[in-house]
């Protein structure tokens, strides 16, 4: 069987798990990893012998044998380097968020359509067990309509030098919010606080306003004690609590609830109904979302397909981010957003 060549360019933080993942599946192999840093490659180079290391793009882009290429680098970078590989006809899966902007993810998203390349984003959570078990409960009506949701993604560090709180940690839950409503928000507000370098918020909350009703809350903070991966959907008939910090009980589903009499006369008849019922950890059958992410990037170029976090799915990402920017330089006032966005859709793989 043939293998894809590969190429990984970032060989920082994240960078290191893509080359594992995709040096472990059976039908490619990374033939390069690239990064300014000589001695991020040499370390590469010690872990994955085989693996060419360059610290120039063109040495990648030179090599028709490379048919693929993931980009983990910083956000400022993204839009020029998956501009060239694209241009240079390789398909690429990009780190999120997609672009520094909506107007450039769209530009690659149009470069990827005429080339016919596979444009991809790396919304890693989309792929978790948990996050596709949150899915299945809300689409199967079992907690009810959404009232609200509420997501913490609180840690101490690591600061950005070049964007916000918001743009680094506001993408994970903003695409789990997204992929699991199967919808998308008409309206943002934000507010936040820059503590240390000036427009650089390192606490933030983000408000997502739908169309039906229902309001999302995200709470972000690079100055925070503990470490929190939460998210709580409280629906009409159950609440359901994802933790991604939780190894054993990611998901916890509440048979909790509250309701308002049909009728009353007076307010003295008056009275709500609390209903406190059981507390469950559906099974969860666990594997590593990046080796799923991998592998169904390989399995869209090879048998063309379009990604489920395809370059629409990071524009929408992106508008929402951008939004988020515009309402905190205004006092979080509330910034309407173009929800002809989330129409959007790649007709052809």
């Amino acid at each position: 069987m043939n293998k894809m060549n590969v190429a990984v360019i970032g060989c920082g933080y994240w960078g290191p798990n893509i080359i594992r993942n995709f040096s472990q599946l059976s039908n490619c192999q990374v033939k390069y990893c690239g990064d300014l840093d000589f001695q991020k490659l040499g370390r590469m180079k010690k872990l994955y012998p085989s693996i060419e290391t360059t610290s120039t793009l063109d040495t990648i882009l030179q090599d028709d044998a490379i048919e693929a290429v993931a980009i983990v680098t910083p956000i400022s970078t993204h839009y020029e380097i998956a501009r060239q590989c694209l241009e240079h006809k390789k398909h690429v899966l990009i780190e999120k968020p997609i672009t520094a902007s909506a107007d450039q993810a769209l530009s690659l998203i149009r470069l990827s359509e005429k080339n016919n390349r596979v444009l991809m984003v790396g919304h890693t959570f989309e792929y978790t067990a948990a996050v596709n078990k949150v899915k299945e409960a809300v689409e199967s009506g079992e907690l009810g309509d959404i009232c609200y949701i509420y997501s913490e993604r609180l840690n101490l560090g690591l600061f950005q030098p070049d964007y916000n709180v918001i743009w680094d940690l506001a993408p994970h839950d903003i695409s789990i919010i997204l992929y699991v409503m199967n919808d998308y928000p008409v309206s943002v507000n934000a507010q936040g606080k820059a503590h240390y370098k000036k427009n650089i918020e390192d606490v933030a909350v983000v408000t997502l306003n739908f169309s039906n009703g229902g309001v999302a809350f995200l709470h972000v903070s690079w100055l925070d004690p503990c470490k929190v991966r939460r998210t709580t959907f409280v629906g009409t008939k159950k609440m359901l609590v994802y933790d991604d910090i939780n190894t054993n009980e990611k998901i916890k589903v509440y048979d909790k609830g509250v309701e308002a009499p049909p009728y009353y006369d007076t307010y003295a008849e008056f009275h709500f109904s609390y209903r406190y019922g059981d507390i469950y950890t559906p099974r969860i059958n666990e594997y590593e979302p990046l080796r799923q992410e991998c592998e169904h990037f390989l399995d869209c170029i090879t048998n063309h397909k379009i990604p489920q976090s395809d370059g629409y799915s990071g524009l929408r990402i992106v508008s929402i981010l951008e939004a988020a920017n515009q309402s905190l330089r205004n006092r979080g006032a509330e910034v309407i957003l173009d929800t002809e966005v989330a129409n959007f859709k790649r007709k052809v793989a």
